[in-house]
């Protein structure tokens, strides 16, 4: 398999088989991001694609059961190079049984209902979508190129076409500043879009990007360790989405939590009580990671 740059994927795609077919990522302009800087978007060549999957089926057998395609936002590519790689992917490995991918609201509402039913219907059952934030002004100043609404729609189109969404949210990206806004918004939105995974990281403030430069200038002042922990607190409290599976298991975190809202948000509350008032160590600095 081979890859250009470094590769990212979800933490739930740790067992799959990761199919370089975009490099980069078509956005690139979220102000906390650094993981696409160094490339130039651009979808690889279909030929290319095509003969990683024959080697991947080469080398690994048949056995495969999940494949995650990346880089940053793969949902972007034009059907005449999605539709061979779901073919292509279900010939090789008869076993498979999810593919999925990054995607934005905005690259979700380019695809018409009817695009998405036929992915859906090849095989692209999982798209990953990061709002990061429901808070207007925090959505604004991440840079996330779709607001509160886009990311509702974007999520109903999904859920009509059959796919399984996961939502993304960034504890901190508010700063100090709109840190109760930003929890309580993204508690909003994460019930509005209706995800089956929810899943929260934490901001790490990467030199180089503009949020970094924010930080730099005292724009932008990340919360401390406490009131991180307190907006996951309020986001846990007010989110209620039908039945979600949700986690915390991102290295990011300060506290791994695992569960379903709102089936088990009483005793991940207390966990999270737990958590604050000291009786539950909480993940050492140095353990932390993008």
């Amino acid at each position: 398999m081979r890859y250009e740059g470094d590769i990212y994927r979800p933490p739930s795609e740790a067992d799959s088989l990761i199919l370089q077919a975009t490099v980069g990522c078509s956005w690139n302009a979220c102000t906390y991001c650094d993981m696409y800087r160094a490339k130039r978007f651009r979808a690889r060549a279909l030929p290319e694609i095509l003969e990683d999957v024959a080697g991947a089926r080469a080398t690994l057998g048949p056995g495969v059961s999940k494949v995650f395609v990346a880089d940053g936002d793969a949902l972007v590519m034009e059907m005449d190079l999605w539709e061979p790689i779901l073919r292509a992917l279900r010939a090789a490995f008869p076993r498979l049984r999810r593919v999925s991918a990054y995607a934005m609201a905005r690259n979700l509402l380019a695809k018409t209902p009817e695009e998405l039913l036929r992915l859906r219907d090849l095989g692209l059952s999982q798209l990953y979508i990061g709002p990061e934030s429901g808070d207007p002004a925090t959505m604004k100043r991440i840079a996330k190129g779709a607001g509160f609404e886009e990311h509702v729609a974007a999520a109903r189109r999904a859920r009509e076409a059959g796919m399984k969404l996961s939502a993304i949210f960034l504890l901190g990206a508010g700063g100090v500043e709109r840190s109760a806004e930003h929890a309580l918004g993204s508690a909003r939105l994460a019930t509005a879009m209706d995800p089956r995974f929810v899943s929260l990281l934490t901001l790490t403030v990467i030199p180089g990007t503009p949020i970094a430069r924010l930080e730099d200038r005292g724009d932008f002042v990340l919360p401390d360790v406490l009131d991180l922990l307190g907006e996951l607190r309020t986001f846990v409290a007010e989110a209620a989405p039908t039945d979600a599976v949700f986690r915390t298991n991102h290295a990011s975190n300060y506290l791994p939590l695992g569960g379903r809202l709102p089936k088990d948000r009483d005793r991940i509350l207390e966990t999270v009580d737990a958590a604050l008032s000291g009786r539950i160590d909480l993940r050492p600095e140095w353990a932390r990671g993008l």
